[in-house]
């Protein structure tokens, strides 16, 4: 495999000719990443050996760590079985069939059916898709736009980045005209003087000011994750979401549940929609179901909504060349089994899961540290001067990139979003490993203010 490279040679290879997911180009130029050579159980090594604990679980998705020899075995089996064929043609395959009974007898009971895909973004278009074929089967043609929230990440295709709600990423391109957006529900950036429960009904209620400032039939769905991840893990007030289902309750529109980063347990329940009591007619999944070792996504539909699309309306136009690979099903299958086996949902929710967001809540007391939040294994940090009048460290949102170089200095990977320092631990972690985490995110923090000189 060429290892024989040095890493200084590696990283101007790397520059030279691969292009970076959400990077400035011309920066990596000059400033080179890191090279990652291997992994084992929760830590990474790059070429230079160096180990860094992976409080984000690569991109959210090896929630299981990275030594589960199970999938690999399972990957390796059906390699040799049935390595490739598609599911277009009144063809399909074991794996694929078997995920789809296993992914329905796992998700909310109202649940069916399945359309799988190779990611998040994927899954995303596909809910556009599913829910226009939805309203036009239903002859309500009207029904077209679909309602979002502002600092949602939905994935990087036009489509599921319109869904989005990222203000630079729109200006990259025209997004969907269809697609509109309310304010998303983080009390700490955009609740002024209201108490947390007071912005949560008012952040919900945005969503009924606007379906009935548009029109309720011209709404067809509203998509939402549970908790925001990529935004900055964006824990939503306890009474967000309950008055979010009385207004959908209340209306006939399609409600659509990103699941990409919450489900497969990160919340301490087996889909972050259950930690909320939401009921959706869609769900979209990715990441988590194959612990991120093959590319898997895929939509759950709704007997709601498969009972409409399956009784007319010809044929579907859409799919991918992937869809339901047989490979990362087996994949996938092994993963869900391992979870269920070893009770990992119990452990989020009763062991790991409290104890991660106890010693993750004491970083409140660091001087810059001006809000903390946390749902099971998930967490974040808001970086500022001043505690009182939340003054930021410096101009532009960069002092999470500062943060982020003195984490990964004292081998530590977390993630910065802005101002905020996000975390997304695997659920294999030992206490032992939480409080590493919390150690060498302290220190990383201490860093952090002795360089604004707080």
């Amino acid at each position: 495999m060429g290892n024989s490279r040095t890493t200084a040679e590696w990283k101007q290879l790397d520059a030279n000719h691969h292009l970076h997911p959400f990077t400035d180009f011309n920066d990596y130029q000059n400033n080179h990443g890191r090279i990652i050579e291997r992994a084992e159980h929760i830590y990474i090594y790059d070429t230079d050996g160096k180990q860094m604990l992976d409080a984000m679980s690569g991109l959210w998705c090896c929630s299981l760590g990275y030594s589960q020899p199970e999938i690999a075995d399972a990957v390796h089996a059906q390699f040799k079985k049935l390595p490739y064929y598609n599911n277009f043609f009144q063809c399909s395959n074991t794996p694929a069939v078997e995920l789809a009974e296993k992914l329905v007898q796992m998700t909310p009971k109202q649940f069916t059916h399945v359309f799988f895909t190779n990611s998040g973004s994927e899954a995303n278009d596909t809910n556009i898709r599913l829910i226009r074929r939805y309203w036009d089967t239903k002859k309500q043609p009207k029904k077209r736009i679909i309602l979002a929230r502002t600092n949602a990440y939905h994935g990087s295709t036009i489509a599921s980045a319109s869904l989005g709600g990222f203000e630079f990423v729109h200006n990259q391109f025209e997004t969907l005209p269809y697609v509109q957006h309310i304010t998303d529900p983080n009390w700490y950036h955009n609740g002024a003087d209201l108490t947390s429960d007071e912005f949560g009904l008012q952040a919900a209620q945005e969503l009924e000011k606007k379906i009935d400032q548009l029109g309720e039939e011209n709404i067809a769905a509203f998509i939402a994750e549970p908790i925001q991840g990529a935004g900055g893990v964006i824990v939503p007030p306890d009474t967000y979401w309950p008055e979010v289902r009385r207004i959908l309750n209340e209306r006939d529109i399609l409600f659509v549940s990103d699941e990409v980063i919450c489900g497969f347990g990160r919340t301490g329940n087996m889909f972050g929609c259950e930690t909320y009591g939401m009921e959706p007619d869609l769900l979209t999944f990715a990441k988590a179901v194959t612990n991120g070792f093959q590319p898997l996504g895929g939509v759950m539909v709704s007997e709601k909504v498969a009972d409409v699309i399956t009784s007319d309306g010809g044929e579907f136009g859409h799919g991918f060349t992937y869809s339901g690979h047989p490979i990362t099903c087996a994949a996938a299958l092994a993963t869900l089994n391992i979870m269920e086996r070893d009770k990992f949902v119990d452990h989020v929710a009763n062991d790991i899961g409290p104890y991660l967001q106890q010693k993750w809540t004491g970083l409140a007391d660091h001087p810059i540290v001006g809000h903390v939040r946390g749902v099971g294994m998930l967490g974040s940090i808001e970086l500022v001067r001043n505690k009182a009048d939340k003054e930021r460290l410096e101009a532009d949102q960069k002092s999470g990139g500062i943060c982020r170089e003195f984490c990964v200095a004292n081998g530590l990977i977390m993630r910065a979003v802005g101002d905020s320092m996000i975390i997304s631990p695997p659920f294999v972690s030992t206490h032992e490993e939480i409080d590493l985490l919390i150690a060498r995110a302290t220190k990383s923090l201490d860093q952090t203010a002795e360089y604004y000189s707080v």
